[in-house]
């Protein structure tokens, strides 16, 4: 497993995250001891990162998280939370008292005396303009609450607001091959200004495994059921935005640049993978996993060989040719 500086932390971490959204079984039931399996798995695969947020389960990925740090103490592992999506999704709520509740609340969850990361949880776009709610992060920091704080985006744009202050340890934002405009927009600024960047829906929602088709179904409780129109949260956050059918075409395109470009043995989502943390500007990529082979199968992309030029340049020709008309404007 390769491993980077996650920015402004200073902390070294895996090229492959974990991100823990689907132990907090919002979508789809995953039980304790298989959360816990997945969690394990990741560490003895060389995963030293996982992402999570009070919101997913409602705490439960939180606990579940606390649970195993406190099996495994010497695990090594970074812990970024994120807070501010447990109310309504207004600029009055970034204030520091209720970034203390929200903390107290992640720090009993996580059963740590301090927060290595927090995120702000892709808050309104006015919220990065703010001066005092930066301030209102640097006192916890002060006082020992949290070790670093960063954010979560939805937007090239925000991405860029965030970068610009002086103490924002990293940016969280969605990046994969069907969503490049951070990886020419953001990532160089990034490095200028020494800030993280975790790189989050790297499989597009699942749809860069190359697992799915037009009779695949998913469970009513499954966010890609019900907010590919985007009417419980971004719609970026579901298959990237990508509209479903045009996703299919363009991953099977994929797979075809897999087959053609990548070492044997690797599969769609390992390439996936491997070629967004491979740019330099990457920290840390986090997808997701409901099982152990799962997490297995994603750790093993951080140990992917470089897949060079003409991966690269299929992955724009995919990109161009399906995407960037409906997807590059957007966010």
């Amino acid at each position: 497993m390769q491993t980077r500086t996650l920015g402004r932390t200073g902390r070294t971490v895996s090229v492959v995250g974990l991100g823990t959204w689907q132990l907090g079984a919002d979508w789809g039931e995953v039980s304790t001891e298989d959360a816990l399996a997945v969690l394990e798995a990741s560490v003895e695969a060389g995963v030293t990162f996982f992402d999570t947020a009070d919101v997913y389960g409602d705490g439960r990925s939180e606990r579940v998280v606390g649970r195993f740090l406190a099996e495994h103490p010497d695990s090594g592992v970074t812990v970024a939370t994120k807070m501010g999506r447990r109310v309504e999704q207004v600029p009055e709520h970034y204030v520091l008292d209720n970034f203390w509740s929200w903390t107290e609340r992640s720090r009993r969850n996580l059963g740590v005396d301090t927060l290595d990361l927090v995120q702000l949880h892709c808050p309104p776009t006015a919220v990065y303009r703010d001066d005092a709610v930066f301030d209102a992060l640097d006192t916890l920091v002060d006082d020992g609450a949290i070790a670093a704080y960063g954010v979560s985006v939805e937007t090239v744009e925000e991405a860029l607001l965030a970068i610009a202050r002086p103490h924002v340890a990293s940016v969280q934002i969605i990046a994969n091959a069907f969503r490049l405009k951070p990886l020419a927009e953001v990532l160089p600024a990034a490095a200028a200004a020494g800030v993280g960047i975790i790189a989050r829906v790297p499989l597009a929602s699942g749809l860069l495994s190359g697992k799915y088709d037009a009779t695949t179904r998913f469970a009513d409780d499954d966010h890609r059921s019900y907010n590919r129109d985007g009417s419980a949260f971004d719609v970026g956050e579901t298959f990237s935005g990508v509209d479903y059918d045009t996703g299919l075409t363009a991953a099977r395109e994929f797979g075809d640049l897999v087959a053609a470009e990548a070492p044997g043995g690797v599969t769609s989502a390992q390439a996936a993978i491997a070629w967004l943390w491979q740019h330099p500007g990457v920290s840390s990529v986090i997808p997701g996993a409901r099982n152990v082979e799962q997490a297995r199968n994603n750790a093993a992309a951080g140990s992917v060989a470089d897949l060079g030029a003409g991966f690269d340049a299929g992955v724009t020709r995919v990109y161009d040719t399906h995407l960037r008309a409906a997807i590059h404007p957007r966010w």
